[in-house]
């Protein structure tokens, strides 16, 4: 008999500490979106609790950091341990953030697959980079810059793809040789505690820890503090915001990957066929649109925003809602209240402004709409440009199409928010799409396409304006988990002489 992923409370699931940290007091519940019932419960830690992991990680940093072939192994040990056990997680994540199955297949699996790409890369963490003789290395000797880990990091992680936007913090920062502590996101914490414990498992003591709570206490104490040297945070702006205000007191090495409203800008001459109003629609609605770079707002020429709007709404009207354990399901329920209760009310505010909804989707069979968090998946036209449907992140299934007048008016439209994660244009005239690609502001912008699994590993990804600081993705995210060190030798000090004249004269040194 399999050991049970999860402790118990009453019955029902517990995400506590791993590690160090132990329990505090009192319990959060963790629910079903789609039918809010409780389906377990969060522990968290007290300020203590985090000191103690904090500790534990330290103690076991100079280790880890040691042997980059002892972190290869480990974390390879570890991945295999989370795919052992990939269909009690998934059918966790279904239950607590609402995500159609093959969604949550795609989170496991694709954790898993970052965690063994990282370990891979353990051996290429701590470069050595001679620049000896080279131009502005002066007269010195040698010249030597070594790339070593921050120190002990925080990992603070959102709820909508928990396991997968995990181990994408988790896994470069344990290649780097940094020892980490984790605060998931207390709306949907089993899942993830539970296959952090599994990596934690084949790991040396200390090297990975994790802290229940909420962002306001736990996530607070975690990023202030005095010896975590590096915080990796993925989540809203109003929460990164706080997260850099934390971290401010002791100057440590912070990135974040913050919220999007990802235009996509469909151009006069774009293809509008089956395949990129697929790609379009998944690219909106993946996660029932709660996904930081889907796209959350669509400016088409005014050319071909009629048949845009018509082929849209036809593709909605065939998306399939439910809960994500059901048959065929697209679109689950939204996982938090205050998620839903600003779904609602935006989707109402559009209505009162004049605006024509479109709501699609259909139930799935025996699905009990009613009794949970769900939202149809709608298309919504005849917005003002300034509407908060349009300049918000609605983290919803609505999607905003507004007409524009050329590519300059569409660009001006992606680039007025303070919001830069991903954008995407549409074209089938190359040399033009990029040019427009080039003009619009954000960290990634694709052409002919927009949705998970667009942007390729090689490539940084990352946010501009409000949207982030830093990158992630392959050696670029373990570097965001390490430092710069330069070493210069001198052999001869006194034949530096020159450059030293003047202070000896001015304390009349002969």
């Amino acid at each position: 008999m399999r050991d049970a992923l999860w402790p118990e409370h009453d019955g029902l699931p517990l995400a506590v500490a791993v590690g160090a940290a132990g329990r505090g007091e009192g319990r959060i519940a963790v629910d079903d979106p789609s039918t809010r019932r409780t389906i377990g419960w969060c522990e968290p830690a007290d300020a203590a609790g985090v000191d103690r992991a904090v500790d534990a990680a330290e103690r076991a940093f100079a280790s880890w950091a040691g042997d980059p072939a002892v972190r290869e192994a480990a974390m390879l040990r570890g991945a295999a341990a989370i795919a052992d056990r990939a269909e009690e997680l998934a059918a966790m994540i279904v239950r607590e953030v609402g995500k159609a199955r093959f969604e949550a297949d795609g989170d496991i699996g694709g954790g898993v697959h970052l965690l063994r790409t990282f370990a891979a890369l353990a051996p290429r963490a701590e470069g050595l980079t001679d620049l000896t003789g080279e131009e502005g290395s002066g007269s010195a000797d040698e010249v030597l810059v070594h790339r070593v880990p921050v120190g002990p990091m925080a990992v603070i992680t959102p709820w909508n793809t928990p396991v997968y936007l995990t181990l994408n913090c988790v896994g470069p920062a344990l290649a780097a040789g940094c020892t980490v502590v984790v605060k998931p996101a207390e709306a949907a914490p089993l899942g993830v505690t539970a296959a952090l414990r599994l990596l934690a498992e084949q790991l040396p003591d200390g090297v990975l820890q994790v802290v229940q709570g909420t962002g306001p206490d736990a996530g607070t104490a975690l990023t202030g503090h005095q010896r975590i040297r590096g915080v990796l945070f993925v989540g809203g702006v109003a929460a990164g915001r706080a997260v850099l205000a934390s971290a401010a007191d002791t100057i440590k090495k912070v990135s974040l990957e913050l919220g999007g409203n990802d235009p996509a800008l469909v151009l006069e001459d774009a293809v509008i066929d089956d395949a990129s109003v697929t790609e379009i629609v998944s690219g909106a609605f993946s996660v029932s649109g709660q996904v930081c770079f889907a796209i959350k707002r669509v400016y088409v020429h005014r050319s071909r925003h009629d048949e845009l709007v018509r082929a849209l709404e036809a593709a909605v009207d065939r998306l399939v809602i439910g809960p994500g354990d059901g048959r065929g399901v697209h679109l689950g329920p939204l996982t938090t209240e205050a998620g839903f209760a600003n779904a609602v009310r935006l989707r109402d505010d559009a209505l009162a402004a004049g605006a024509r909804v479109h709501e699609g989707g259909i139930a799935a069979d025996g699905a009990d709409l009613a009794a949970g968090r769900f939202v149809r998946p709608a298309i919504v036209t005849g917005l003002p440009r300034d509407h908060e449907l349009v300049l918000a992140e609605q983290f919803a299934p609505l999607l905003p199409v507004i007409a524009v007048d050329s590519d300059d008016d569409a660009v001006a439209e992606a680039n007025r928010t303070e919001f830069g994660l991903a954008s995407s244009v549409w074209s089938s005239d190359p040399e033009r799409a990029r040019r427009v690609a080039l003009r619009v502001q954000a960290g990634n912008t694709f052409i002919n396409a927009h949705r998970v699994g667009a942007s390729v590993p090689i490539v940084p990804f990352g946010g501009v304006k409000q949207s982030g600081l830093g990158r992630n993705h392959l050696m670029h995210a373990v570097s965001e988990c390490m430092e710069e060190h330069a070493v210069v030798r001198y052999t001869d000090p006194a034949s530096q002489i020159r450059g030293i004249e003047p202070w000896l004269s001015a304390a009349g040194t002969d």
